[in-house]
């Protein structure tokens, strides 16, 4: 019997009872720190599938140890985002009787709440939920499990920001990485630096409409994170993608402007910040200052470094050293892009492998498209330098964050046909040809340790996470429709164990459906998988 529940669990018993939860029954927390999950979790069920849970019986919650001599659930490997460890492994039981869920912290039974989530949606009919009687002892693989999220190109206003923050939350993702500025725009307030957001933030890609987070608003997303255990990273990227910077700036610009022109209105860019000028570092001291104290709960500052077109490996490597070592001073760690694996690193540094690509074979590929004639020799060098970043990464004793564009960019384009005939018309023009269209079931049929080179361990890994930018993306639906249903593939592959088979994932991939549907979340409705 397949179980309706993403990821898939450790350990599972099935036998033949069942508990039927219906609009009497309720939570009873054990222990007043989980008075508040509790409650959070009766509203989520509300919302999941229509339920209301009125009653005070029926769902226990209690704080206690797991218990690794019955079930044997390591601890997570890799590193937390917010750089505390804690232990996310949970029990769930369901008898004839009542349902009990534990765990050592509140995270843990928040964890075990939402598996419950998912099978209460799965199971829902005629106002009760009958539930199959079982026991489940579960936890993470890695401890960073994530989603990039790109509100540059399109801007995505808080709301939409807390939609995909309960995307994560369900699937147990707990990590939001906000790629905050780049060449189209800025997102973050730097009071010191007030033209960022009025001049920098005023553009995306085209016409779309630009806009920026005010302080206010990051505090309240961050909290609301916070509440379903979702760190949010925040990402500067530097020294390129600064355009929005020199929009704003000037002075902190090069002489000369230079660009690539990509044939479809937009250019890349080959400008930079420049190590070498006080004024350089004057602007990111003030960045820093005002960008890591909106973010308390994240352990990290992710730096970009990445893509530095035009711009000397001496100098690329100058700036991450530099700029590395002043968040740093600031008492954070250090992200970025794999690029940065080219400078000095420290060991407690995280490098995140994104460059998967085989350069050789795209350019001779007849199938995808021929980039224009001055960008490729650009491309090519930037990315046959990028196959030395894993292996640099690691002999400098960093982790990885696994996020190859192979199967964790969910900008690529779907190849799997829509039911809808509506969502065909988007399927059409959304996701990057470059890239190649991947399927659902492309999604789950890899592993994190098996696909990096010259990683042979989970401990070599503080996690995974997956991207998604927006060039072509211009609504929310378009964002929902990309990310969905790739999203819980990304939580399988981060949090289960290996060996995930197609046909069972499919099966409870297609039950998700119904709690979808209830919130008005889109998604690609793939006519590989049997939605419910």
């Amino acid at each position: 019997m397949s179980l309706p529940v993403i990821p898939a669990p450790a350990h599972l018993d099935l036998n033949d009872d069942t508990f039927a939860l219906t609009s009497s029954s309720g939570v009873t927390a054990e222990s007043p720190e989980l008075a508040e999950l509790a409650a959070r979790f009766v509203a989520d069920v509300e919302l999941d599938c229509g339920l209301a849970l009125a009653g005070t019986t029926g769902i226990t919650v209690t704080l206690k140890p797991v218990g690794q001599a019955e079930d044997g659930v390591p601890m997570a490997a890799g590193l937390r985002a917010d750089g505390v460890p804690v232990d996310e492994r949970y029990g769930l039981e369901i008898t004839a009787e009542d349902i009990q869920i534990w765990g050592p912290t509140p995270e843990a039974v928040y964890r075990g709440l939402t598996s419950l989530r998912q099978l209460i949606s799965a199971h829902l009919q005629d106002d009760a939920a009958v539930l199959p009687a079982l026991r489940i002892v579960d936890g993470p693989r890695f401890a960073w499990r994530g989603l990039s999220l790109d509100v540059v190109r399109t801007f995505h206003g808080p709301d939409e920001v807390r939609r995909i923050i309960d995307m994560l939350s369900l699937y147990k993702l707990n990590v939001l990485h906000l790629h905050l500025t780049d060449d189209q725009g800025w997102r973050v307030e730097v009071p010191s630096r007030p033209l960022l957001t009025e001049l920098g933030a005023t553009g995306a890609i085209g016409d779309r409409p630009g806009g920026y987070y005010s302080q206010a608003e990051l505090a309240e997303l961050v909290a609301y994170a916070a509440d379903r255990y979702v760190t949010v990273v925040p990402e500067i990227d530097m020294p390129g993608h600064t355009s929005a910077v020199f929009k704003a700036y000037p002075e902190l610009g090069p002489d000369e402007i230079r660009s690539i022109d990509l044939g479809n209105g937009e250019s890349l860019q080959l400008n930079t910040l420049d190590p070498g000028r006080d004024e350089t570092w004057a602007f990111v001291e003030d960045v820093l200052d005002a960008v890591i104290p909106q973010f308390p709960q994240s352990a990290y500052v992710h730096i970009g470094g990445d893509e530095t077109w035009g711009m000397s490996d001496e100098d690329h490597v100058a700036f991450v050293e530099k700029a590395a070592a002043l968040v740093r001073a600031r008492g954070k760690k250090v992200v970025g892009w794999q690029e940065i694996a080219r400078a000095e690193l420290d060991s407690a540094d995280v490098v995140q492998y994104w460059l998967d690509l085989d350069v050789d074979s795209m350019v001779q590929n007849p199938d995808l498209p021929t980039p224009p004639e001055d960008l490729l020799p650009v491309l090519v060098e930037g990315l046959r330098k990028a196959k030395y970043d894993a292996p640099k990464a690691l002999e400098q004793g960093t982790k990885l964050i696994v996020s190859p564009v192979t199967w964790l960019y969910f900008d690529r384009p779907h190849a799997d046909a829509s039911s809808d005939p509506d969502q065909e018309e988007a399927r059409k023009r959304l996701g990057l040809e470059f890239y190649g269209a991947a399927s659902i079931e492309h999604g789950i049929s890899w592993d994190p340790v098996d696909s990096l080179p010259g990683v042979d361990s989970a401990d070599r890994l503080a996690g995974v996470e997956a991207a998604i930018w927006c060039e072509s993306i211009v609504t929310p639906d378009d964002l929902e429709l990309m990310l969905l249903p790739r999203l819980p593939g990304a939580a399988e592959k981060a949090w289960a164990r290996p060996g995930t088979e197609w046909t069972d994932y499919a099966s409870r991939l297609g039950a998700q459906s119904t709690s979808w549907r209830n919130r008005n979340w889109t998604w690609l409705q793939s006519t590989e998988v049997d939605w419910t």
